[in-house]
């Protein structure tokens, strides 16, 4: 079959893979119709190097066609129409049956001391090869498959993969009280969805980004936007649009991605130029990330409230400001999305009438399977108005 395969920093190309077969009773395989780029796909691209192997196969957020089922798989067939959450969980252990499904303790990655595996996310995820391709063996598929029904387009379902859930979360973990207010730092993909699940909840909600295309998305799904590049105090411009408090919740949508902290630029910069076990050391030991888009969190959140992390971070031993944290007493909550926790709360807004998160007003590029280097060049460079690509195999 055909798939997208990792080979080096922005280096990644469509080549001919075996195609996957039943392992395991709990596996399934299907045939991908759908599947996205995501931003953490981008880590992969141009920062966590060290954890991936020459030929690993990309992508953690497909949707298609089961062809085959092993033998203790029963709520789907062949022929069923499905989407992958991006982690693997059993759906049984400790974690599971507390709704904790990224930290699953069936597929945890022990080696690396990290949490559930994750489709086509290097050796800190179990390096099980993802979903950017023309199939995908699916473990655990007792488990983690969403059917979905026949008709609508799959970019109505294809998000329930990894950015709704993660975006729901965002906010659930925001802990807004009602009626209240939410800053959300960067609107790429993660932010526009949490920026429209906000309002659509009846919260105030203000997105703050660099990038003039997904500035204007925001606007045209009645988001109020700060633009960055006009203001060298965003924690005080939102002050000045709350009474002088900041927001209730900040949601950090941007991770380590953040542009403007100079120092976290360099330590990755210099990581990528050091061999892979050295280079793997540092960034499991080191504090590499750019912080600007978390310090601007720490400063914007009123006294009191609530900081909701969905953005990825690599490092170690970034360094945090406790002192402004416990004066606050600002609320930390963090960590991968728990996919089929929330899927009860989606369905509805997936599949009744109308499409009130603008669903089907998200992707802007939509691209053959081929061309999925390109896809990864245009959204690392945030060039062409790029601000969700999805593939098509």
């Amino acid at each position: 079959m055909k798939a997208l395969t990792w080979h080096g920093k922005r280096d990644v190309r469509v080549e001919q893979v075996p195609d996957p077969a039943i392992k395991e009773p709990t596996d399934a395989i299907i045939r991908v119709t759908t599947t996205g780029i995501c931003g953490s796909d981008l880590h992969l691209y141009e920062v966590l190097g060290p954890f991936m192997g020459e030929g690993d196969v990309l992508g953690h957020e497909p949707m298609g066609i089961v062809e085959e089922v092993g033998a203790e798989v029963t709520h789907i067939a062949p022929g069923d129409r499905v989407v992958i959450p991006f982690n693997i969980s059993c759906g049984h252990c400790f974690m599971c049956d507390r709704a904790l499904y990224a930290q699953c303790e069936t597929t945890q990655v022990r080696e690396y001391d990290t949490g559930a595996a994750l489709f086509g996310y290097s050796k800190l995820y179990g390096e099980v090869p993802g979903g950017q391709a023309e199939f995908l063996r699916v473990p655990q598929a007792h488990f983690g498959p969403i059917k979905v029904p026949e008709g609508p387009p799959d970019e109505r379902f294809v998000y329930l993969s990894d950015v709704l859930p993660t975006s729901w979360q965002a906010v659930e973990w925001a802990e807004v009280p009602d009626g209240g207010s939410v800053t959300i730092f960067g609107l790429g993909p993660i932010g526009q969805m949490s920026s429209r699940i906000a309002r659509h909840r009846g919260y105030r909600v203000i997105g703050v980004d660099i990038v003039p295309e997904r500035l204007e998305m925001a606007r045209r799904h009645g988001i109020e936007v700060i633009d960055g590049n006009e203001t060298d105090e965003v924690p005080e411009a939102i002050r000045s649009m709350t009474g002088g408090r900041g927001t209730d919740s900040v949601i950090d949508a941007v991770g380590m991605e953040a542009h403007g902290y100079t120092l976290g630029k360099l330590a990755q910069t210099v990581t990528g130029m050091l061999p892979d076990k050295v280079a793997a050391a540092m960034m499991t030991r080191a504090g590499l990330d750019r912080l600007a888009a978390l310090q601007d969190a720490f400063e914007t959140v009123r006294r009191g409230g609530t900081i909701s992390i969905s953005g990825v971070y690599g490092g170690m031993t970034d360094p945090m400001p406790m002192l402004q944290l416990f004066d606050k007493g600002v609320t930390l909550r963090m960590g991968q999305a728990h996919v089929k926790r929330w899927i009860d709360d989606l369905m509805p807004l997936v599949t009744g009438d109308g499409d009130p998160l603008g669903i089907e007003d998200l992707a802007t590029h939509r691209l053959p399977l081929d061309q999925a280097p390109h896809g990864y060049e245009i959204f690392q460079k945030k060039e062409d108005g790029a601000i969700k690509v999805l593939l098509t195999p």
